[in-house]
């Protein structure tokens, strides 16, 4: 524990919240810059002495259930939340790899992407929202349940799932596709929902225990993706990703280079999208 970096970094992120960023009334001859420690301590739910005792560096090194309820009384984003847990000398909380409920921030952008391919994934491949192009481009990836809803399970259980990409491509794939399952099983080996795909998938695929065992390790750049669209035939496409701030979800948009002959059968994809149904 830093007993003053942490007095520190709670005195500035105070400093900066306004009543109003919280919800409460601002008093006219208001003089304090910031919240009170006071305010902080009712939206944290604890005593004003024990929060200013932390602020003064008079008291014990807080629980992680405290810091908890100090940085949702801080409003602090996910890594300051983080960076207060290793002050104290707390080990960081897991990030939550699932959740079937798209986010506010994420689904306002998605909402506004008519005009090409995207959809929204968790960490573990699950599909959580999908637009029409992206439906019309790689399938309907929504409709799954179960494992199913996994990509890794459905690459290495189901053969209509590769159908989409060249033969000579399906290695690659499959190997990213697990280094991307590893990353989540290093996140949390305790997440029951990535243990259950891990555990299946090893008992029904020699395929995917193979590439486990190797240990792959994906970066953060995704390759142009070569698709045989049973309409459009061959596609090639960029995906790129926007990660949610609190690094749960992503934003996946499908794009082609403009003038290209795969960005003329994406657009010809969403003028004509309804007789490819």
């Amino acid at each position: 524990m830093d007993p003053a970096e942490l007095a520190a970094f709670l005195r500035t992120r105070r400093g900066a919240l306004r009543p109003e960023d919280v919800g409460l009334p601002r008093a006219r001859r208001r003089r304090a810059r910031g919240l009170r420690r006071e305010e902080v301590a009712a939206l944290a739910n604890m005593s004003t002495d024990y929060y200013t005792r932390i602020e003064q560096q008079r008291g014990p090194r807080p629980s992680e259930r405290i810091l908890a309820a100090v940085a949702g009384g801080l409003r602090l984003s996910v890594d300051e939340r983080d960076h207060l847990f290793r002050l104290a000398g707390h080990a960081v909380p897991h990030r939550l790899a699932r959740t079937d409920r798209v986010n506010p921030g994420i689904s306002a952008i998605f909402q506004r992407m008519d005009d090409t391919p995207a959809q929204i994934i968790n960490l573990l491949g699950e599909t959580l929202a999908q637009n029409r192009l992206s439906a019309l481009l790689v399938g309907d990836q929504s409709r799954h349940a179960g494992l199913s809803r996994i990509l890794a399970y459905r690459w290495f259980t189901d053969l209509a799932e590769r159908r989409l990409f060249p033969v000579e491509d399906h290695a690659k794939h499959g190997r990213t596709i697990t280094a991307q399952l590893r990353a989540a099983h290093s996140r949390d080996r305790t997440d029951p929902h990535v243990l259950a795909v891990v555990d299946a998938l090893l008992k029904t695929s020699e395929e995917f225990a193979e590439i486990w065992s190797e240990h792959p390790v994906a970066g953060p750049y995704c390759e142009p993706k070569r698709i045989e669209h049973p309409q459009l035939g061959a596609l090639e496409v960029h995906g790129h990703s926007l990660a949610d701030p609190d690094q749960t979800q992503i934003l996946m948009v499908f794009t082609a280079p403009s003038g290209s002959e795969s960005h003329d059968k994406l657009q010809l994809l969403a003028v004509r999208g309804h007789q490819f149904v």
